[in-house]
């Protein structure tokens, strides 16, 4: 029998497995029989479904979320001699494929209330090499859409979006993934929609920019055997795929599950010296992540650990002072929001499945902790 004090689980696949497994096992079955395990029938199925769910009239499967924003830029054909810019407040992976493409990471600084790119600070960087704006809709918050695409309009720039943490947030009612030339999706099985492995895929209402994505993610091949370009082996797998239709069906209700969650965390800490997330002016939160900003973090942290109250340090360290992006010479102090967020922030579980209960426990012991 379990105890009020056993370990809460930072994120409890297992009854979501456990829900889907006839079906899962079915689609499994189904495609063994079939024989066709690359591009196939599922793959090309769920393609079709979510740019439908996205709002957008296309998307590419590939083989992982870093994929499809490497891909995504070299199908602008972005690449040396080439700047873009992002947030130093994210996974490595959003700066690391600018790198890969043979581009320049430009580092804008980000907002106070939500942690995510700061458009003043974005314009402030727009040099004569600026060739794309990527922002991050970082732990499920989108980025200020909006004023992004108002200042690429006016400096002819394309936009990126990194949703690997936001599916099913939105702006305006409009999805994200639908608010940039490009979309980038994760599907690693802790993503808001994830499957069980490695998968990705990306979303863009232009054709030209499709058929590109197809030749790069299959080796460069224009047809069998024929190759036009340096491309990659990045293709979402067949099985992946099954599973994301199974699971895309559900979405809105686990988002939906995510949100009701969230509103309770926060209801537990208003009036503390916890800063809650913020929610979107005109949009919604998808809440991959419910994260905190809180004095004496760390010292917080440990009291939460020694409670079995778990958390995750995203990012303790920005992009712009990591030791391999010391050559462009950025200091501590030329980013202060995000110096300053990576003192305090601390991401909290939120998924699904999780027990009201242990939302409640996690809250209690933080405010304890605080005092």
């Amino acid at each position: 029998m379990s105890g009020v004090n056993d370990p809460i689980p930072f994120l409890d696949l297992s009854g979501e497995y456990n829900a889907l497994e006839k079906e899962w096992f079915a689609a499994i079955h189904e495609t063994g029989q079939r024989g066709a395990y690359i591009l196939g029938p599922n793959e090309q199925a769920f393609e079709k479904e979510l740019a439908a769910h996205v709002g957008t009239k296309f998307s590419v499967g590939v083989a992982n979320g870093t994929d499809a924003l490497l891909l995504s830029l070299r199908a602008l054909d972005i690449g040396p001699g080439d700047e873009v810019i992002t947030t130093p407040y994210t996974f490595y992976a959003t700066a690391e494929v600018i790198s890969l493409a043979g581009a320049t990471p430009v580092f804008a600084d980000i907002l106070e209330d939500c942690f995510t790119l700061d458009p003043a600070s974005v314009k402030a960087k727009i040099t004569d090499k600026t060739r794309a704006i990527l922002p991050v809709h970082i732990f499920g918050h989108p980025a200020r859409m909006l004023e992004l695409n108002a200042i690429a309009k006016e400096h002819n720039l394309a936009v990126i979006e990194d949703a690997a943490q936001a599916y099913g947030a939105d702006v305006g009612g409009k999805r994200v993934g639908s608010l940039g030339t490009a979309g980038g999706f994760s599907f690693y099985p802790t993503k808001v929609l994830g499957c069980y492995g490695d998968g990705g895929v990306i979303t863009t209402d232009d054709e030209a920019v499709v058929e590109k994505l197809k030749k790069l993610r299959n080796h460069g091949a224009s047809a069998p055997f024929m190759h036009d370009t340096v491309g990659y082996n990045s293709r979402l797998d067949e099985i992946q795929a099954a599973l994301l239709r199974i699971k895309l069906r559900k979405l809105d209700d686990d988002v939906a599950s995510r949100r009701a969650i969230a509103a309770r965390y926060t209801e537990l800490f208003a009036g503390s010296a916890v800063m809650a997330p913020t929610l979107p002016a005109d949009g919604g939160h998808a809440f991959n992540l419910y994260t905190v900003r809180m004095p004496e973090r760390d010292r917080v942290r440990a009291v939460m650990n020694d409670n079995g109250c778990p958390s995750s340090l995203c990012y303790p360290l920005g992009l712009h002072l990591q030791e391999i992006y010391k050559p462009l010479g950025y200091k501590v102090g030329d980013l202060p929001v995000c110096d300053k967020a990576s003192t305090e922030a601390l991401s909290l579980p939120v998924y699904p499945a999780m027990k009201m209960e242990h939302v409640e426990r996690m809250a209690d012991t933080i405010l304890k902790a605080l005092g």
